[in-house]
């Protein structure tokens, strides 16, 4: 298959100062152009013989500039739920400090990676969508993983005749990357929500609200990292596969606890933010309705870049139905207002 690759770089905005923009973001995150990279590995390896501790070498190939360039990596495999049910698995980069310096790389000791979950005909839609909700989030929050999008040329050789799949992917910052660019820390423990700072947590649960995740848990860091930034606590999202923007073939809807949320399809947006001071989520509210024109053209921006059209459609219909309900005043108290929890 093959992309069409665009000159022009595209910057999303963030809810920072212009100056402060790229303070301490690598220079992988610099540019959001579509950024060309091509490994060899055997995906079986990848599957049955690494582990949080243990990895696979191989040479990650990147386009820089019109510059194909090399970096000596290793791979591990990661995601419990995708690593069991998807023929690509997702992955985790580590590379050496030493080998980065000087490079497009330099500055990233770990990435994340997704990758499609399984070969149909629009697998790398669904990839399209995730990227969309990271891209989403950095509109109302400025406390977020940064992310490139990726068109990965990936040769299997786990057989005895190679395989050469083309797959669009996606790289995310590492979380103690996050942590030193925004002067915070990675908190390892967990901590209620209602102790997190208010407007990061309300802007998290709306944006979850959003997109139709309810597979995280801000209380038990479940696709969520929390930071501790200037003496507050704050929610950091990731993973979105399982919401209903994606709505990938093997979602389902989340159980955390065993709690059934009274939901059935991923698609069904359900609320699962907290109670919070009346002025927190009317802040909130006009945060989201104020961005609405840049998360709109944000969507269709991203429509180039998708295998079916059908599919793009049905993501900026998805957005535009979250509109419905955040501009509605009833729609608004009923189904975030009225569905915040109590304390647990």
């Amino acid at each position: 298959m093959l992309y069409c690759f665009f000159s022009s770089s595209y910057i999303f905005s963030q809810n920072i100062d212009e100056s402060d923009k790229f303070k301490g973001v690598p220079k992988l995150f610099k540019s959001q152009e579509l950024l060309q990279i091509k490994m060899t590995y055997a995906n079986k390896d990848i599957k049955l013989n690494t582990n949080d501790s243990t990895y696979i070498k191989t040479v990650l190939v990147y386009n820089n500039n019109d510059i194909w360039d090399s970096l000596a990596v290793e791979l591990r495999s990661r995601g419990n739920f995708r690593f069991k049910n998807c023929n690509f698995t997702p992955l985790k980069l580590k590379i050496k400090k030493s080998r980065a310096k000087g490079t497009l790389f330099e500055g990233n000791k770990k990435l994340k990676m997704i990758l499609p979950c399984l070969s149909f005909k629009s697998k790398n839609d669904k990839v399209m969508n995730e990227f969309m909700a990271y891209k989403l989030y950095e509109l109302v929050s400025p406390y977020y993983f940064n992310t490139r999008l990726v068109s990965f040329q990936f040769t299997d050789d786990s057989g005895k005749k190679k395989k050469i799949h083309e797959l669009m992917a996606v790289l995310i910052e590492d979380d103690k990357t996050v942590a030193k660019r925004l002067n915070g820390k990675v908190l390892e423990r967990n901590i209620h929500p209602l102790n997190h700072e208010d407007l990061s947590s309300v802007r998290n649960a709306i944006f979850q609200f959003m997109i139709a995740n309810t597979d995280y848990s801000t209380m038990y860091q479940h696709n969520e990292k929390l930071l501790f930034i200037n003496n507050k606590i704050i929610p950091v999202p990731y993973d979105f596969d399982m919401s209903g923007l994606v709505n990938a073939s093997y979602s389902v809807v989340s159980n955390i606890n065993g709690e059934d949320i009274g939901i059935s399809k991923v698609t069904q947006r359900l609320f699962r933010g907290f109670k919070r001071d009346q002025e927190i989520f009317k802040k909130v509210r006009a945060e989201f309705l104020e961005n609405k024109s840049k998360m709109l053209d944000l969507v269709k921006d991203l429509a180039p870049y998708y295998d079916e059209e059908k599919e793009h459609r049905k993501s900026l219909e998805f957005i535009n139905e979250f509109y419905k309900v955040i501009s509605d005043d009833k729609k608004f108290n009923s189904m975030i207002i009225d569905k915040a929890r109590e304390g647990k």
